[in-house]
C-alpha cells in the first residue's frame, strides 16, 4: 500500500517551505506512520496557512509506529510527534524518556482485530487456533497479550506473526493470514484492498471488548517545552486549528491533503479520514473536552500498559507524562 508514497519519501523528508518575509520558527514534526488520509492535519495546516499564521516552519517526516516515534523525539530527531499515549508511558517507565504528551486527539482507543466475512471469525474468541498477523511496531502489540487475557483468549493457542505494515491487508485477502491486528482508522483502505479480491471486511473493535483509554495524541521534547514554550503554543494552535477546519470541511481537508500527497486521491483520504474522526469526537471527547486530558482516563490507560509490561502501577504517574498548559481552548 502507497507504495508510490514511500518511493517519494524513503529518502528524504516533506518539507514545508514559506515564503514569509520575516524569519520563520523551524521545527520538526514526526508522524506516527507513513502519510494517509487518516490524519491529513499537518498539510491542511500547511495548506490554508495555520502554520504560516502562527510563525512556523515545519518539516513533516514518516514515523513507523508510536514506539518509533516516541523513540526518535526522545534523542532529538525532532520537536513534535504523534503517537499513542500508551506507548509514551511505556517509554517513560523503562528509560525516563524526555517527552510529554501536550494534547489528546484519540479519546477512544483505535486498535481492532480485522478479518473477513466468512472467516469464521466474528467474536475475539473465534480467534483460538487461528493465524493473526501484525506490524512488528504497531503500540497494540504491547497491549494485546493482556487485552486478549481480559477477554479469556489463551495466546498460546493464537499464531501471531509480524509483517510488514503495507503486506498485512494484502495477507487478509489472500488467505495468508486469518485475521490482522489494525487500527479502525485503516478500515477503509483495508476494504479497497479486500474488495478487489471479492472479500468483505469484518471489524472487531478492542473498545468495544473493554479496552479504554488515550491512543494518538500530539507529543512534544522536553527541551522545546523548557526552551520554547511560546513555539510549541503555536504549533499546538495551528495544529488544533486544522483539525477544526477538518471537522467544518471534510471535503476540502481531503483535496488538501491530495494537494501535498498526489497519491492519496481525495475521496480515498475523506473515507480514511471518516474512521478516523470516531475516535476524536465521541462520547468521551463530550464528557472531558477537546485536546484535554483526564486523570482518571489516563489512570486506566497506564493500567493497561503496566499490566501487559509488567509493571507495578506506582512505577510512574501517568498525569506526570502530560503537559497540559499548552492545550488551546477551542
Amino acid at each position: 500500500m502507497r507504495q508510490a508514497i514511500l518511493a517519494v519519501l524513503a529518502a528524504s523528508a516533506l518539507f514545508f517551505s514559506s515564503t514569509a518575509a520575516h524569519a520563520l520558527d523551524k521545527v520538526t514534526f514526526l508522524l506516527d506512520w507513513i502519510p494517509s488520509g487518516e490524519e491529513p492535519y499537518p498539510y491542511v495546516a500547511e495548506k490554508e496557512g495555520f502554520f504560516k499564521d502562527e510563525g512556523l516552519e515545519v518539516t513533516v517526516r514518516i514515523g513507523r509506529g508510536s514506539t518509533d516515534t516516541i523513540t526518535k523525539l526522545g534523542t532529538g530527531t525532532a520537536d513534535f510527534g504523534a503517537a499513542a499515549v500508551g506507548a509514551l508511558m511505556g517509554a517513560v517507565a523503562q528509560s525516563n524518556v524526555p517527552v510529554k504528551a501536550i494534547a489528546s486527539i484519540y479519546v477512544k482507543q483505535p486498535d481492532a482485530i480485522f478479518t473477513i466475512k466468512g472467516s469464521g471469525i466474528t467474536t475475539l474468541k473465534d480467534l483460538i487456533g487461528k493465524t493473526v498477523a501484525t506490524a512488528p511496531f504497531t503500540s497494540s502489540n504491547v497491549i494485546w497479550p493482556v487485552f486478549a487475557q481480559s477477554n479469556g483468549l489463551d495466546v498460546g493457542k493464537i499464531t501471531l506473526i509480524k509483517a510488514d505494515p503495507n503486506t498485512l491487508f494484502g495477507m487478509l485477502a489472500t488467505g495468508k493470514t486469518d485475521a490482522t491486528i489494525s487500527w479502525v482508522t485503516n478500515k477503509a483502505s483495508a476494504e479497497r484492498v479486500l474488495s478487489q479480491n471479492g472479500k468483505e471486511l469484518v471489524m472487531l473493535p478492542w473498545s468495544e471488548y473493554g479496552l479504554e483509554g488515550y491512543g494518538l495524541s500530539l507529543m512534544a521534547t522536553d527541551k522545546v517545552i523548557k526552551e520554547q514554550p511560546q513555539v510549541v503554543a503555536r504549533f499546538l494552535r495551528a495544529y488544533t486549528k486544522a483539525i477544526n477546519f477538518t471537522f467544518a470541511n471534510p471535503e476540502a481537508a481531503a483535496k488538501d491533503n491530495h494537494a501535498m500527497l498526489p497519491d492519496i486521491p481525495a475521496e480515498d483520504g475523506l473515507a480514511e479520514w471518516k474512521n478516523a474522526a470516531l475516535l476524536i469526537k465521541n462520547e468521551v471527547s463530550q464528557k472531558y473536552g477537546m485536546w484535554t486530558f483526564d486523570p482518571e482516563l489516563l489512570k486506566k490507560t497506564w493500567e493497561w500498559v503496566a499490566k501487559a509490561q509488567n509493571y507495578p502501577l506506582d512505577k510512574i504517574d501517568p498525569v506526570g507524562i502530560v503537559d497540559r498548559s499548552f492545550v488551546p481552548k477551542s
